[in-house]
């Protein structure tokens, strides 16, 4: 299966960067694409074969979904690794460097929509999670 990689480098330390990217509480605030999308609802067990389910949807309530999943592997501050529920495996790996934290996110491709098209919208995810914790 085709892998597709996104990545960026946040300006924070490593335990910020972790908290603000497991816990409900900051998931909430930039798990979206865009600011016509919302997160109103996370649930996560940060544990190996633990599930975690994020509610996104558009603001608007024309049309939404839950994305959901299984941890496979958690190294705190290190690496995290899940299956979707169609079988996709997806890791995240954490690097601190230079007073800052790169973040780098590879994930098997689907079938339905282009690899750019998902490439840009998991970008935009990852890029609104770097925006979300430069400003607190």
């Amino acid at each position: 299966m085709k892998k597709i990689g996104v990545s960026t480098t946040v300006a924070s330390d490593m335990d910020r960067v972790w908290e603000y990217w497991t816990k409900p509480e900051h998931i909430i605030h930039w798990n979206f694409a865009t600011d016509e999308w919302h997160c109103p609802r996370v649930e996560n067990e940060l544990k190996a074969n633990a599930k975690f389910s994020w509610r996104m949807e558009a603001k608007d309530g024309s049309m939404g979904f839950d994305f959901e999943g299984v941890y496979d592997k958690i190294i705190k501050n290190e690496l995290i690794t899940y299956r979707m529920t169609d079988g996709r495996k997806v890791a995240i790996v954490f690097t601190e460097r230079d007073n800052a934290v790169h973040i780098e996110e590879t994930f098997e491709a689907e079938g339905t929509n282009s690899d750019e098209q998902q490439r840009a919208g998991w970008q935009a995810i990852l890029d609104n999670f770097k925006k979300y914790v430069e400003s607190r």
